[in-house]
C-alpha cells in the first residue's frame, strides 16, 4: 500500500506542471506580447492589458476564442483555454496596476482636432471622462498610440468586427482625426 502511495505522489509530483498549472503561470505567454511587466514593446500595437476594465478583458478573450473578434496572434493563445480561465485571466490581469506608458504631449493644433473629433463622436458617453471606461467599456487614457490608432482604423475597415457600433462611429471620421484622437489618448 506503501509502495503505491509513494509511485501516485511520484506520477502526480511529475505532472503536477501540467495539471497544476495555475493562471499566473498561463499569464506568462501573455507578457511576450503585452509586456513583462505590462508595458508593450515599442513599436507595437500590442495593447496595455495590465489594470484593465475587468468586463471589457473578459469580452475581448470570450470574443478571441468565439472568432467575434479575428486575431492570428490571440487564436492559438485562446484556444487552449478553458471557459472558466478566461474569467481567471481577465481577473488576474485587471487586478495590476496600469502602467507608466512614456507619454508624448502632442501639439496644441492635435489637441484642438483630438477634442472636437472626441466631442463630435461623443466618446466620453461610453467610456467616461477621462476616457478611463467602466467595467465593460475599455480603458482608453494612457493607452499606446499604435494599439489606439489601429484599432480605430480596424473598426473603421470593419477588419475588427466585434462592437458594429465602432464602425459606424469611425467611419464618421477622417483617418487625420483618429490619428490625432489616439495621440490625445495615449498622452493622458
Amino acid at each position: 500500500m506503501r509502495s503505491i502511495l509513494l509511485v501516485a505522489v511520484l506520477v502526480l509530483t511529475m505532472l503536477s506542471p501540467a495539471l497544476g498549472e495555475g493562471i499566473e503561470d498561463k499569464a506568462q505567454i501573455c507578457a511576450a506580447c503585452h509586456g513583462e511587466d505590462g508595458v508593450p514593446p515599442e513599436q507595437s500595437a500590442a495593447p496595455v492589458i495590465w489594470g484593465q476594465n475587468l468586463g471589457y478583458l473578459f469580452f475581448q478573450l470570450r470574443d478571441f476564442k468565439s472568432g467575434a473578434r479575428q486575431s492570428e496572434q490571440m487564436a492559438p493563445i485562446v484556444e487552449s483555454l478553458e471557459a472558466g480561465e478566461l474569467m481567471q485571466l481577465a481577473q488576474y490581469f485587471s487586478k495590476k496596476r496600469w502602467p507608466d506608458l512614456v507619454r508624448l504631449d502632442p501639439a496644441p493644433e492635435v489637441l484642438a482636432l483630438a477634442a472636437r473629433t472626441a466631442k463630435s463622436v461623443a466618446c466620453a458617453a461610453c467610456h467616461l471622462q477621462g476616457f478611463v471606461g467602466d467595467s465593460n467599456q475599455p480603458r482608453l487614457a494612457g493607452q499606446t498610440r499604435a494599439y489606439l490608432e489601429k484599432t480605430m482604423i480596424d473598426f473603421r475597415t470593419s477588419s475588427r468586427g466585434n462592437n458594429p457600433g465602432m464602425h459606424d462611429l469611425m467611419l464618421g471620421i477622417t483617418e487625420q482625426e483618429i490619428g490625432a484622437l489616439a495621440a490625445y489618448l495615449s498622452g493622458m
